[in-house]
């Protein structure tokens, strides 16, 4: 196979994968091509991602459509093959059961169970592997997962839509629109590609959102609603309760939060989870920890000012969509990073797309490879 032709499969895996994002969780979305030679060329035979809900595999998906054809084929997977019994056997032996000759693996699995173990075992029984093609992008596609087994936390992206005067928003407005609806769509995506969507209680308090994902067709995937609340201010009267019994809302709050407001959002529906405190605030480490221990690997933050600062200055943002809108708020404007801009977040981040959509300009930045460890 050419390397022409190595990189067209992997990237036909990553698309797959894309597919079940936010669908799978807490197991990753793998994309998964098995190609066999043809009269004509190569050609494939399976494919597959990650079921939703995460299981089966995408492996043992793809194997099952190529069958016999799998035989003496080549797999493209954009994550290592399991090589532990957990719910559903390795994958790693269904690939040498199906008796693939080559796997081409994006990336390794950190998970401890994994961890290059699955690519061990196929090499040891003869199958070749070659490890690292689109590497880069299937990290960032599979992020919510290595970020939970690497540092035990979700993977933080902040969303901020930016006025031309630098302000998110103004101060007693409530709600305003700032981005055109151009962005109001992508940010619908965004929302359907997270687990969580999580905001502070300020702006549950100012704006009243409902927080779901509004596209056509696309309610079904509304993302977990978190709320940001060391005192358990959140009203039980909120948009977020009316359709609980379908999108979940989870409440992070303080200890110390009164017991009578607990209790209330709790007879509401909404799940509690209890943090320690630190300098009054509910400790974002803590709760990061609980989020993920209920399967959400993946968090899009979108307000407001005082949550964005407060990750911002515990360094536990991952990726930021930079929105710059030509809207100007004026007076009494909400300005995030103390009014910096993105210029503020440079040390930390580096740009890897801009692109204009409608009349604003999205800037995405990732986190440096020199602090992706935090």
């Amino acid at each position: 196979m050419s390397a022409a032709s190595d990189r067209r499969f992997m990237t036909a895996a990553l698309a797959l994968g894309r597919q079940g994002i936010a669908r799978t969780s807490p197991n990753p979305s793998v994309g998964t091509v098995i190609v066999a030679d043809g009269a004509d060329g190569p050609v494939i035979v399976g494919l597959a991602r990650t079921a939703d809900g995460g299981r089966p595999h995408a492996e043992p998906i793809a194997i099952a459509e190529a069958g016999e054809r799998a035989r003496g084929a080549t797999m493209y997977v954009t994550l290592e093959p399991c090589s532990h019994h957990g719910k559903t056997p390795p994958c790693a032996d269904a690939v040498l059961r199906a008796g693939i000759a080559r796997v081409v693996v994006a990336c390794e699995d950190p998970n401890p169970l994994v961890a290059g173990v699955g690519i061990a075992r196929l090499r040891e029984a003869g199958v070749r592997v070659d490890l690292g093609l689109c590497a880069e992008e299937a990290r960032r596609d599979l992020a919510g997962h290595i970020s939970r087994m690497t540092r035990g936390r979700p993977h933080v992206r902040l969303k901020l839509a930016v006025s031309a005067d630098g302000a998110i928003g103004q101060r007693g407005a409530g709600q305003i629109a700032i981005s055109g609806p151009a962005s109001r769509t992508r940010a619908q995506i965004l929302r359907a590609e997270s687990d969580a969507i999580a905001v502070g209680v300020g702006t549950v308090l100012a704006d009243d959102p409902m927080l779901t994902c509004r596209l056509p067709g696309m309610a079904g995937r509304s993302p977990v609603r978190v709320v940001f609340d060391s005192d358990a201010r959140t009203p039980v009267t909120a948009r977020l309760f009316a359709d609980i019994a379908t999108v979940p809302v989870v409440i992070v709050a303080g200890e110390g939060a009164p017991e009578a407001r607990l209790s209330a959002l709790s007879e509401a529906g909404a799940d509690i989870v209890m943090a320690p405190r630190r300098n009054g605030r509910v400790d974002l480490d803590a709760a990061l920890v609980a989020l993920v221990g209920r399967g959400l690997t993946t968090i899009l933050v979108e307000g407001g000012a005082k949550l964005a600062d407060a990750l911002a200055e515990a360094d536990r943002i991952d990726e930021v969509f930079w929105i710059s809108a030509p809207t100007r708020v004026g007076g009494d404007g909400i300005l995030p990073f103390a009014g910096r801009g993105p210029a503020g977040l440079a040390e930390r981040f580096e740009v890897i797309q801009v692109e204009a959509v409608g009349e604003d300009r999205w800037t995405q930045m990732w986190r440096r490879a020199c602090s992706q460890a935090s």
